[in-house]
């Protein structure tokens, strides 16, 4: 039987994380590289790719860099073929890259609508299909986690956000993560989902500074915003063998707003 240390250890282990340059992806990079995993990370500007993989050989991780825009289906096949040529295999997928747009539900732009769903959903979709088809499924092994968003778990209060095409999108992560896990537990792949809530990042920046961090704060029992800490937990848990009899899960880490 294996202690804890062992369950949580990623020693030996591989991962790709999409939109792992900056913010929520590049928190959840070094949880894993952390914890012993080798990490390719992903995103489209090839200058921030580099600055995180410095930031990650800084704390001592083994982490390797690949742009890619997710939006284009070519070159989805190239990332996942280069993290397989780079890393051998793929043992984990963290499926973080996506994009938001704002406006009213009666004039949301289609051309909005579609980078969104494209983005958030369809890149996840090609990309572990990918990573399943070449790696995961051969070798009878996966921790697939996806992000999505408690703006998937519900609407927004009226006057706030106006955010239809993401709140959809995030709401579609969480299901096609119930359906992946059904599909591919056979294979012993696990398929989770992490809801986070308000976190600092250049995507929320904008809600941020309209509504502001202390009314954010307010409305979550544990009376502030995610830090650049809180997802690590989640993330190993999912990611490692402590995690191994969980799969069609979503875990919301938003300080408990989804809760009340």
């Amino acid at each position: 039987m294996r202690t804890t240390q062992e369950l949580f250890s990623l020693a030996g282990k591989t991962a790709l994380v999409t939109g792992g340059s900056r913010g929520l992806g590049l928190q959840m990079a070094e949880a894993l590289g952390e914890q012993g995993a080798k990490v390719v990370i992903s995103s489209r500007k090839q200058s921030e790719l580099d600055e995180a993989c410095a930031h990650l050989a800084s704390r001592g991780i083994d982490a390797f860099a690949i742009a890619a825009d997710l939006s284009q289906d070519q070159q989805v096949q190239a990332l996942v073929g280069g993290a397989i040529a780079h890393l051998g295999h793929i043992d984990i997928l963290v499926n973080n890259a996506g994009a938001s747009w704002g406006a009213p539900a009666e004039d949301h732009p289609v051309e909005a609508w579609d980078k969104v769903m494209n983005l958030n959903i369809r890149g996840i979709f090609l990309v572990s299909q990918a990573v399943g088809k070449l790696s995961m499924i051969p070798r009878k092994y996966g921790r697939i986690i996806n992000i999505s968003s408690i703006a998937g778990l519900a609407g927004n209060p009226a006057g706030t956000m106006q955010t239809l095409a993401y709140n959809t999108s995030k709401a579609a992560v969480i299901n096609f993560t119930r359906t992946l896990a059904g599909e591919w537990g056979r294979y012993n792949i696990t398929v989770n989902s992490i809801a986070p809530g308000f976190f600092p990042s250049k995507m929320t920046k904008g809600v941020l500074d309209a509504i502001g961090v202390d009314k954010l704060s307010r409305g979550a029992p544990l009376g502030r915003i995610g830090d650049d800490e809180d997802l690590k937990g989640a993330t190993v848990l999912f990611a490692s063998d402590a995690g191994k009899h969980i799969t069609g899960q979503t875990l919301a880490v938003d300080g408990g707003v989804s809760a009340v």
